[in-house]
């Protein structure tokens, strides 16, 4: 009896002695995950900073404090609403990302570092947009970024992080000020396009003055050369007819009187021709001598015969002498 006793004292201890080791082994070596880092304290107090990977802990003096996140972080800010330096309300909400590069700090800097950080960038949100415009406010998103990530991270530079990138999601105005806006919108388009037009219109009569122009002068050209040609025409016709006059005098001077009939004739040829063109005439009846037309050309014919002959002789009787 004695003896079973014993042998069950035995077993308890030992299996509380296991199951004491088993407690003091987890308690003293510690996994940690890739991406983060733990917080070590001794007695309460920070000591050091577990990486990624197997470390050892002194069991019951060492302990785990905080587990932080070293991964790069997106923290939602909510939408809130902000007056402008006009006063004009806006409703704006942001999204940041941020990641922890000192996990002591941000253990041991700062309680809630997420609402730490939201209310930090509500306020700088308020604060950025409170001293511009309505209408830069809304126009300069680059510029808004850029102000509220310099602020942001700097301030929280003591809690061991760092913001790497802070971007305005949204900026709705009222709805009376959207539609004035529309309406604004909608003045200036419509003035540009007037504008637009009236250049348009502009160019257009500016192109066809200079078009009429252009016709005039080509037209003036166009005049001044045909007159110099009818003016031409007109010295070639008289200086015909005075060869003609000059070659029926001489004929009349040699003693040929029908040199006279060649200007009745053409006289007479050319009043029957103006008579047969006028557009009132319909059909002429006018008693024609053809013999006597005949004649005048056949006196022509002569007469241009005798110039011939007196030409040739008057050359002959200059080579003989």
């Amino acid at each position: 009896m004695n003896n079973i006793i014993g042998n069950s004292s035995a077993g308890i201890t030992a299996l509380v002695v296991l199951i004491f080791a088993i407690v003091l082994i987890t308690m003293m070596v510690k996994s940690i995950p890739q991406g983060e880092e733990w917080t070590v304290e001794r007695f309460g107090r920070y000591t050091r900073t577990l990486k990624p990977g197997l470390a050892f802990l002194i069991p019951i003096m060492d302990k785990v404090g905080a587990k932080i996140n070293m991964m790069e972080t997106v923290l939602d800010i909510e939408s809130q609403e902000v007056i402008t330096k006009d006063n004009a309300m806006v409703a704006a909400d942001a999204v940041a990302f941020y990641q922890v590069i000192d996990a002591a700090q941000a253990a041991y800097e700062v309680r809630d570092l997420e609402r730490a950080l939201s209310n930090l960038s509500m306020t700088n949100i308020r604060s950025v947009l409170g001293s511009m415009d309505l209408d830069e406010s809304l126009s300069n998103r680059d510029m808004i970024n850029h102000k509220l990530l310099s602020v942001i991270d700097q301030a929280s530079n003591p809690w061991g992080v760092k913001v790497t990138r802070v971007e305005i999601k949204d900026l709705s105005p009222p709805p009376d000020i959207s539609e004035a806006m529309a309406r604004q919108m909608k003045a200036e388009r419509t003035k540009r396009a007037d504008i637009l037009q009236a250049e348009g219109l502009k160019q257009s009569a500016i192109l066809k003055a200079e078009g009429e122009r252009e016709a005039q002068i080509r037209e003036a050209e166009g005049r001044k050369e045909a007159a110099f040609l009818d003016a031409e025409a007109r010295e070639r016709q008289a200086r015909a007819e005075a060869a003609a006059t000059t070659m029926v005098s001489e004929a009349i001077a040699a003693g040929n009187i029908q040199a006279i009939n060649y200007f009745v004739a053409q006289k007479y040829t050319e009043a029957l021709r103006d008579i047969a063109a006028s557009p009132n005439s319909k059909t002429i009846m006018i008693p024609l001598e053809a013999t006597g037309l005949i004649g005048s050309i056949a006196g022509v014919a002569d007469i241009s015969k005798a110039v011939l002959n007196g030409g040739s002789k008057s050359g002959k009787t200059a080579g003989k002498a």
